[in-house]
């Protein structure tokens, strides 16, 4: 070697190992554009937003809400249709699943399912938009706003690197999730004569806790396997870690304001769900 120094080792950039397939889809060429995406929202509901709404009316959105709440809805539904059609009542086993990078269809048709509920997650940034346009400012906590946030950026990495396999099963169940949590929302947004279709309102934590153990249950197997070769097991770590946070989060909530019999206080109820204010009557 010249000068006696060694050769330092070839670093592979890490974008070499992304999918190719998802290179030209719409914000996955790099995580620039959504991050800059994310920074505006963060930045319009925590300063911007309520600055403007300040000596202003709080806007009457119940029509463009009751649009939106059922659009999510049936936005989830497909979504929930094609994880099932491109594996998980397809050919997945519940298990090591791993993710298929050929150009099948099936294969194809997961990947773009996986960019489907990746997009979906800044469609869903207008909850907190609807939270300031109407002066809720309450219900924007620092937890909710994190999970919009820390959702799509996440997911830019695992649509990017592995759109499918045994970390997309958190999606499918966030996808029934939201099923029932957006028509409560749509049916609550309509105004007192549909309350009465809103007794299931209660169980409403109950079905965030189910999710999250199932998350946590289903990744969990990860971890006594003795052999699964899933090409990406540090999504599978963030996976298992932020499923296992908020059941924690979820479990600290139930039992103060059902087991204990005690109401938490309005902030801290509100940060504790995706969209503050599940807890209560919409207003």
């Amino acid at each position: 070697m010249m000068n006696g120094l060694k050769k330092r080792p070839k670093i592979t950039p890490l974008l070499v190992c992304a999918d190719p397939r998802v290179e030209d889809w719409p914000l996955m060429s790099s995580p620039f554009p959504q991050t800059l995406v994310i920074l505006i929202y963060v930045y319009f509901v925590t300063m911007l937003g309520p600055r403007l709404m300040e000596n202003r009316k709080p806007f009457d959105l119940k029509r463009p809400m009751i649009i939106y709440n059922f659009s999510i809805v049936v936005f989830s539904i497909y979504m929930i249709y094609e994880f099932l059609m491109s594996g998980w009542a397809n050919g997945y086993s519940y298990r090591c699943d791993l993710v298929d990078y050929s150009s099948s269809p099936q294969a194809l048709r997961m990947a773009w399912t996986c960019w489907l509920y990746y997009f979906s997650k800044f469609v869903e940034m207008l909850d907190t938009v609807f939270f300031v346009l109407r002066k809720k400012n309450s219900q924007v906590t620092f937890l909710h706003v994190y999970h919009h946030s820390i959702m799509p950026f996440t997911w830019w990495f695992g649509v990017k690197f592995a759109p499918g396999g045994l970390g997309t099963f958190h999606a499918l169940l966030n996808c029934c999730v939201h099923v029932v949590m957006y028509t409560y929302y749509a049916l609550s947004a309509m105004g007192p004569a549909y309350q009465k279709y809103l007794w299931w309102k209660k169980h409403m934590t109950t079905i965030q806790l189910v999710q999250f153990v199932m998350v946590t249950v289903h990744i969990g197997q990860f971890f006594f396997m003795k052999e699964c070769p899933y090409q990406f097991p540090v999504f599978l770590y963030v996976i298992g870690l932020y499923g296992l946070i908020f059941l924690v989060l979820f479990l600290n909530f139930y039992y103060h304001a059902y087991t204990k019999g005690k109401r938490l206080p309005k902030v801290i109820s509100c940060g504790m769900s995706f969209r503050n204010g599940v807890y209560k009557k919409a207003q």
